[in-house]
């Protein structure tokens, strides 16, 4: 009796699914392709973090970008209020509607504005070459380009320098477009290519690296000395925006930079590169960043051969890969981590002395919003940090027909609103600057350094740079007449390019006479009492060693030289007190 209703029960359990099955069979198959494409379309969609949706609703309500400022930020309430570009509410292309669509669009596609450059060839003091493209506001006038006109020494226009991205050059997409349309508003522009990018060889053992500033500091400070009375902002994009950050914060006060914009900065490498390792998504773009860098290192074969592990660098399958077997060993950091943490531009946000814009997108799939150092922005009165919730890395790209870039628009208003305002930074006078460097260095530091008329501390390794720098300085220097045509000289072939049809000035003002400051009798009494207290100090030390290795020979010389060494261990307290910037 059981075992025909055990029976029964799987005989009607067959029949149902034999029912079911015959029911499927009666839906149309285009029905189970309308599904799976559906289906399809909505994992295509989660993928790829598309916000198609989500603008659609936010057409009907204002959703601007969140700011980061302190509350006491002049920036912010004489320049970033009055920008409405950043104050209005940024919607991306429909069919762009996507991080990731965004960043592939750009670097693939991009419709960048037909222009050309005019190219001058900056030679460094190591021997390296930097390619420095120009765009004229004359040469886009009425929407065509020509190079009918030249720019003069005395020009007033600003200048504005951009900073290039990782492999990115001058012929870039985002970069043709922030040029083309700065130049369009009326101000000069040149982009500043990396080392062995822009068709430029490699011609010293010096590589860019993502914490690289030396090449900016000359590029500027060679721009200032040749066009004094021209304003320079610079804009930094990508690494070129960690590098511009870093730059800043080195510098400080002392800088001839008006104001600066980074945008789309990674601030901080180590999160960066936890982050791009991180999911499949993230890591598609650091296989493609590696290619892009292999790519630059078969470029330059012959030197990375030699400086680096070429067959490790070949055998890279992501950026760390890569940093090790070619950016530390280059640069001689210790490990890929070493290198992260001493070239992130975070580490120098709360150094920055000038008016500073930055631009993050919060669904950037490349530089995540988790290194943003959202406290260090606050905190500092120049800056201002804008963090639009769409965008993708460098892209921004809005209207149906995506041909422009919200983030090229926002960038010329802040730096148009802020050239016309009482923020714009003023560098210090070169004397007043020394003098201020000369006091702080002799507080830090405990010995001092007598050369060439220059008084410095020898205490910490920013004060030996600047020192070595004044030294560089002064030996370039004409002490005669006669010597005057051989400096030119070598000025033109360390500056040697072309600039349109003008030619190199025969005068240049990147170098100027730089006299020997005048030492304060205070310092120079310290220096003679300093110099007295060592030879005691020495003394004492010797009769230490005598006192620890022979008790009786010491006890003995201790009776004879009793009266001296009672006289001499508080000078050589004075003495220390000295050294460590206490009043004399």
């Amino acid at each position: 009796m059981m075992d025909c209703a055990s029976s029964a029960e799987s005989c009607g359990g067959a029949c149902a699914y034999g029912l079911l099955l015959s029911a499927l069979s009666l839906v149309p198959i285009w029905h189970y392709a309308l599904g799976a494409c559906l289906g399809f379309v909505v994992v295509l969609y989660r993928f790829l973090e598309c916000h198609l949706l989500e603008d659609l609703v936010s057409r009907l309500r204002s959703s601007p970008p969140q700011f980061t400022f302190n509350s006491s930020s002049d920036v912010y309430a004489a320049v970033v209020s009055k920008c409405r570009i950043l104050h209005g509410k940024y919607l991306a292309t429909p069919w762009l509607a996507s991080p990731h669509l965004q960043t592939v669009f750009l670097n693939f596609f991009g419709r960048p504005p037909s222009f050309s450059y005019r190219r001058q060839m900056f030679r460094t003091s190591d021997g390296g070459t930097i390619a420095l493209d120009w765009v004229l506001s004359s040469d886009v006038s009425g929407g065509a380009f020509h190079k009918e006109s030249s720019i003069s020494k005395d020009d007033t226009t600003p200048i504005v320098v951009v900073v290039p991205g990782l492999t990115s050059d001058s012929c870039s997409a985002y970069l043709k477009h922030l040029a083309f349309n700065t130049a369009k508003s009326g101000w000069n522009v040149v982009v500043s290519n990396h080392r062995g990018l822009g068709g430029v060889s490699v011609t010293s053992d010096c590589f860019y690296n993502a914490g690289w500033t030396e090449d900016v500091r000359v590029v500027i400070d060679y721009l200032h000395n040749e066009y004094p009375k021209a304003t320079l902002f610079v804009v930094g994009t990508s690494i070129g925006a960690n590098i511009l950050v870093k730059y800043l914060g080195e510098e400080g006060e002392n800088i001839p930079v008006a104001g600066a914009v980074a945008v789309c900065s990674p601030w901080d490498l180590l999160i960066g590169d936890r982050f791009i390792s991180r999911g499949l998504r993230q890591k598609l773009y650091d296989r493609a960043l590696t290619i892009g860098l292999q790519g630059y290192a078969q470029l330059h074969q012959p030197r990375y051969s030699r400086l680096a592990d070429w067959e490790g660098i070949r055998k890279s399958r992501s950026i760390r890969d890569f940093d090790n077997y070619a950016t530390c060993l280059v640069g001689k950091f210790e490990t890929a981590d070493t290198y992260y943490r001493r070239c992130s531009s975070a580490n120098y946000v709360g150094s920055v002395a000038v008016p500073l814009l930055c631009i993050s997108a919060l669904d950037d799939p490349v530089c995540t919003r988790e290194a943003i150092p959202w406290d260090e922005c606050r905190a500092n009165k120049n800056i201002v940090l804008v963090t639009p919730r769409h965008g993708g890395h460098l892209a921004f790209f809005e209207g149906i027909t995506a041909t422009s870039l919200w983030w090229v628009r926002a960038v010329n208003e802040f730096l148009h609103v802020l050239h016309s305002s009482p923020c714009m930074h003023v560098k210090k006078s070169q004397t007043s600057s020394r003098h201020s460097a000369l006091e702080s260095s002799i507080d830090q530091g405990p010995y001092v350094n007598v050369a060439d008329g220059m008084v410095a501390a020898m205490g910490s390794e920013h004060t030996k740079d600047a020192v070595v720098e004044e030294e560089m300085v002064i030996q370039k220097t004409p002490k005669a007449k006669t010597e005057e045509t051989s400096l030119d000289a070598e000025k033109n072939a360390h500056v040697a390019g072309t600039y349109g049809s003008s030619k190199i000035s025969q005068n240049p003002a990147g170098i100027q006479d730089v006299k020997p400051m005048d030492v304060n009798p205070s310092v120079l009494r310290s220096i003679n009492q300093i110099k007295r207290v060592t030879r005691k100090s020495l003394w004492l030390l010797a009769y230490i060693a005598v006192v620890t290795s022979w008790p009786i020979v010491g006890s003995a010389l201790g009776v004879v030289f009793k009266g001296k060494l009672r006289n001499m261990l508080p000078a050589v307290l004075r003495g220390r007190q000295i050294g460590r910037g206490a009043p004399v």
